[in-house]
């Protein structure tokens, strides 16, 4: 298997140790399980739920249903990417050059957007899961690949570094 990288003798990258490794299926799992649930939500309840929303929730649902739609497909494109390296389907040069496609960039409008407090609590749930498996996603990414892409997706919106942090450990040690 693919062995991590080191950036020193005595630095072992974490997330890339994660990875490729087998604790990556339950990062995947998660992963390919919010995209399943959005895609279900927005053709079924969601689609219901909207009908029922002012002229400004039903546009702000609109455009914030579209980047969550976005963002999922680019998270779940890098977890597929990483799959492939993991199996040895493709190597990591490949991998680096084909993530080069994905973006882990797609920001909300979130809670200061006027309408959002009419949003239906199940479609803010799915995006506020989207843009922590979005964060941590590319937290790996950069420390994998070192992209030093600027976070702009958290500029656009009030961060929560505590919150991160804590799905971050969630993720990282709860399921694996």
């Amino acid at each position: 298997m693919n062995e991590p990288s080191r950036g020193s003798a005595k630095t072992i990258k974490l997330a890339e140790r994660r990875v490729f490794s087998q604790s990556f299926k339950p990062l995947y799992q998660e992963g390919m399980g919010l995209v399943e649930q959005a895609a279900e939500y927005l053709d079924g309840k969601g689609r219901a739920e909207a009908k029922k929303l002012s002229r400004l929730a039903a546009t702000l649902y609109a455009a914030e249903s579209m980047r969550l739609t976005t963002r999922l497909m680019q998270v779940a494109s890098w977890l597929l990417l990483q799959r492939a390296a993991n199996s040895g389907e493709m190597t990591r040069d490949q991998v680096a050059s084909e993530k080069s496609k994905v973006r882990l960039d797609t920001a909300s409008a979130h809670d200061e957007a006027a309408g959002w407090n009419e949003l239906p609590k199940d479609f803010i749930d799915l995006v506020t899961r989207s843009l922590r498996l979005q964060a941590l996603v590319r937290r790996m990414d950069e420390e994998i690949y070192g992209s030093g892409m600027v976070d702009t997706a958290l500029a656009g919106r009030r961060a929560n570094p505590v919150s991160d942090q804590i799905s971050l450990l969630n993720t990282a040690f709860a399921r694996g």
